[in-house]
């Protein structure tokens, strides 16, 4: 794939940053995908006097690794980085090339403590949104420590290594050749696998906030910003920034915004955040709140923090089918995001369960990859808008079921199967399948407070005009409360109408 004038121009104006020469050492053979990485590199090369080539031999190839002159970065990728992955190598060469990362000094000391030799594999592929984030975290450690080293495998290019390693999921991140973490995971994470914490937030020094916010999706985030506007002492915890937005792929109904993509729609709402004195608290869940004459919430960790108002906007999670092999082999056959893992399933014949709008975008999405679809639907019809059903009935690899309670999904190492019952004529039947994508909706994350909030009997927090809950001083937004729907551009301005609500029962105390 030839990269566009004007990605070649950007390209042109990132590598004028280098303050370090880079060599790029080539591994290829004579394959098909030896031969388009060299054009790849060649064309890069050509676009910097400060880049050149050395062609070499590596454990994996095709592939290639970024040093200094006579000093090696540790970083490899092996397969083409296009894609999402087009930043992770931009980023892998600036920072070779001596442009300091952009993280804290905490997670830099992390990095630099550890005193053991650590080779770390991330299998992507070039599709997937979450990928990025693990390559350059472990990028930027490899970087910066050099017992560290990490090799980006595309899955596509290496199949047959994926499969041998039984990676059915992406990013799955492999040290020293054991399987250690699968998902989209932060560098503070990341590093909490192989280093002892290096405290971050001293909890006995926090003041009791004016406004604390649980969540870090776009209701959260919003409703940071808006108190933190109003003067407020505001403070948001989270286990990590983003959300579900961080799944989302194509974003196209934020007014003003005609085309963004979750990770970096969310990236600018933390920046937008980081403009005000909001202390952002994270990798911390909640696990209780307390109301008297103040809100306390109790952490998973431990310790305690204290607001005179609280904003829970926890968002919403993948909605469990309940049924044996679901979490058994979750990762290995069973998913839940096509843009992320549907390549791996290339030629292989799949399971979506769920006939609404996700699932049948799931099953669209995956017929052009996989070599049939296999679509469970519950009810009696599908569920999704007419304009999905008419594209996925003009596709000839893909067999809808409807009226099919799936009551199991089957395996050994990985799933082979699924069954379910004929709701009609009561048969149980099944049908083999190397992969399952379900895709039946989202449940609130409000399990935390279940004893002490009025909520639907979907799990969803009642919340008021002023995003207020039964409870003195709580208020909540997004997708945890009973909003009619749930949408991005709703959840910010749920966020907004919460924060003011709190602002406004803040002064008449």
């Amino acid at each position: 794939m030839a990269l566009t004038q004007e990605i070649k121009q950007q390209f042109a104006q990132y590598m004028a940053l280098l303050e370090h020469p880079i060599q790029i050492q080539l591994s290829l053979d004579e394959s098909e995908s030896s031969q388009a990485m060299r054009t790849f590199i060649q064309e890069i090369a050509s676009l910097s006097d400060k880049i050149s080539i050395e062609e070499t031999s590596l454990p994996l190839t095709p592939s290639f690794s970024l040093n200094r002159q006579n000093e090696s970065s540790g970083i490899s990728f092996a397969g083409i980085p296009l894609g999402h992955e087009f930043e992770s190598f931009v980023l892998a060469l600036l920072q070779v090339g001596g442009r300091a990362p952009k993280i804290s000094s905490e997670a830099k000391e992390r990095i630099q403590a550890i005193d053991q030799e650590l080779h770390f594999e991330t299998f992507v592929s070039l599709t997937c949104h979450n990928c990025p984030d693990v390559v350059q975290a472990l990028n930027i450690m490899s970087v910066l420590n050099p017992k560290i080293s990490h090799t980006m495998i595309e899955g596509g290019t290496f199949k047959n290594l994926a499969e041998e390693k039984a990676v059915m999921a992406v990013p799955t991140v492999f040290l020293n050749d054991e399987e250690v973490a699968s998902g989209r995971m932060t560098l503070d994470q990341l590093l909490d696998k192989v280093s002892n914490p290096i405290a971050t937030h001293s909890f006995d020094q926090k003041p009791c906030f004016d406004v604390l916010v649980i969540g870090g999706g776009p209701a959260g985030g919003a409703a940071a910003i808006y108190a933190a506007r109003k003067g407020l002492q505001v403070g948001l915890v989270a286990k990590d920034f983003g959300g579900q937005v961080i799944e989302t792929l194509g974003i196209e109904n934020i007014i003003g915004i005609p085309y963004t993509e979750g990770p970096k729609y969310m990236n600018q709402v933390k920046e937008h955040l980081n403009q005000y004195k909001v202390d952002i608290i994270e990798n911390q869940t909640v696990t209780k709140i307390d109301s008297n004459d103040l809100i306390t919430i109790d952490l998973e960790s431990g310790h305690q923090l204290k607001a005179k108002t609280l904003i829970i906007a926890t968002g919403a999670r993948w909605r469990l089918l309940g049924i044996p092999g679901e979490l058994e082999f979750r990762n290995k056959g069973v998913a839940y995001c096509t843009h992320c893992d549907g390549p791996l399933f290339k030629g292989k014949r799949v399971a979506v369960i769920g006939g609404g709008n996700s699932g049948v975008e799931a099953a669209i999405d995956l017929a052009s990859m996989v070599k049939e679809v296999v679509l469970l639907e519950f009810m009696p019809q599908l569920k999704a808008d007419q304009v999905l059903q008419d594209r996925l009935n003009s596709l000839t690899n893909v067999k809808v079921i409807t009226n099919a309670q799936t009551t199991e999904i089957t395996g050994d190492k990985m799933v082979n199967g699924i069954q379910y019952i004929d709701r009609v004529s009561g048969q149980a039947l099944s049908e083999d399948i190397q992969g399952c994508f379900i895709q039946i909706g989202l449940v609130p994350n409000t399990d935390f407070v279940k004893d002490q909030l009025d909520l639907t009997k979907f799990g969803e927090i009642i919340v008021d005009e002023h995003g207020a809950t039964n409870l003195k001083g709580v208020f909540a937004a997004g997708d945890c409360t009973n909003t009619a729907y749930k949408q991005i551009v709703i959840s910010l301005g749920s966020g907004a109408t919460a924060a003011l609500g709190a602002f406004d029962y803040l002064i008449r105390q």
